[in-house]
């Protein structure tokens, strides 16, 4: 229980330094926070170590952060963008595929751990991109909304894709291709229906009641609720909760829970989740494979920005536009995190590699919010701009 409670003491102290310091440095101050998991973690201080209280705590926070990008959504833009999110997701699959599979084939792996290893690129995590928007005030316009529906689309084939190739490469042959479609296609039609019917009903019986904090407790359970029903039916945990958000962003209960949601996220599991990224990077034998992570590195930057982008501007989006969308997309995070310790499990991913390919989402992860920045400043988006009518 001390540890506890030092671990957490040195965390919120270090992001919230960190992330004063960036924003003073004209950064977003996720990047900061995601830098002090590195400086107190394992790679240079070695003050605070991956554990089951760290997983726990992050794993809520992320849940809590893609909530409250639920709250925020604007439903009728998500609506009008879904082409657009839907062109973004495919691009953002084909391109990092092919790119993967080839950089592999170059540095000498098998067949087998090409597809794979161009599959793990495939994967998106847009909780950092959420965090960078949200800062720049952007979460809301139409690039942020196409980011966030395109996440939704690429989070579901790539697990499809995932099934497919674990059942044809003889790691899982029990897998039923119809009943996993099955378990997608029972998630988006029960969070619809919950959304649409029961979280309204749910919360207008459980805000009356006498005490503290329902109305929060009520769209907590909510989102938690929903997370672990997304779990189970194979959707990652997060779309459930941005499906949770986005049900009780449609009750009149919306701005009471915002309001009360964002000091609890933000004051610890939010900056946790942050510093769990960093804690995952260690420089320990890796300068053997230097050349195979900057080459990975730069073929999942490229892929993701270019075959996002290309998806985007095919829809009626201004090439800066474009381009900030498919850096939205870059980051993999912990979807990645999820596919790479499948692979490892099945010996699609050689433990070798295992540390060069975590270190390469990292890096993902950590130019997402620079690149974002970039593309958000000093330039005309449409967002800025009168609506491209579809």
């Amino acid at each position: 229980m001390l540890t506890i409670m030092l671990y957490l003491a040195i965390i919120l102290l270090a992001t919230k330094l960190l992330g004063d310091l960036f924003v003073r440095l004209g950064q977003p101050s996720v990047l900061g926070k995601l830098l002090a998991g590195i400086l107190i973690g394992p790679a240079v201080l070695g003050w605070i170590h991956p554990n089951e209280f760290i997983s726990i705590f992050s794993e809520i926070g992320v849940l809590l952060l893609m909530f409250m990008a639920g709250l925020e959504t604007d439903l009728d833009q998500l609506r009008k963008n879904w082409k657009s999110a839907f062109a973004v997701a495919v691009g953002g699959i084909i391109l990092p595929f092919v790119g993967g599979y080839g950089a592999a084939v170059l540095f000498g792996l098998s067949n087998n751990q090409s597809l794979f290893l161009g599959l793990l690129l495939c994967a998106t995590s847009v909780s950092i991109s959420v965090q960078t928007l949200k800062e720049m005030n952007r979460l809301n316009t139409r690039e942020g909304t196409t980011i966030l529906g395109a996440a939704v689309v690429d989070d579901v084939i790539v697990v499809v894709m995932l099934a497919v190739m674990m059942s044809l490469l003889g790691t899982g042959h029990d897998i039923s291709l119809g009943l996993l479609i099955g378990k997608k296609v029972l998630f988006f039609i029960v969070a619809i229906v919950v959304g649409w019917l029961a979280v309204p009903w749910f919360l207008k019986l459980f805000a009356p009641l006498r005490v503290t904090e329902s109305v929060i407790s009520g769209a907590l359970i909510v989102c938690f609720a929903l997370s672990y029903f997304a779990d189970l039916m194979g959707v990652a945990a997060i779309i459930g909760a941005f499906a949770a958000g986005i049900a009780v962003s449609q009750t009149p209960f919306k701005h009471d829970v915002e309001d009360r949601l964002e000091p609890i996220a933000y004051s610890i599991f939010v900056p946790v989740f942050f510093v769990s990224i960093g804690l995952n990077i260690t420089f320990e034998g890796v300068t053997s494979q230097l050349v195979f992570m900057i080459v990975i590195s730069i073929v999942a930057i490229l892929t993701k920005l270019l075959g996002g982008g290309l998806g985007a501007r095919m829809t009626g989006f201004n090439t800066r536009s474009s381009l900030a969308i498919g850096s939205g997309m870059i980051s993999r995070g912990e979807v990645a995190l999820i596919i790479a310790a499948t692979g490892l499990e099945s010996g699609l991913l050689l433990q070798k590699y295992f540390t060069s390919v975590v270190i390469v989402v990292i890096v993902t992860t950590l130019v997402t919010p620079l690149m974002l920045k970039l593309l958000f400043t000093d330039g005309k988006t449409d967002g800025d701009q009168a609506s491209v009518s579809e």
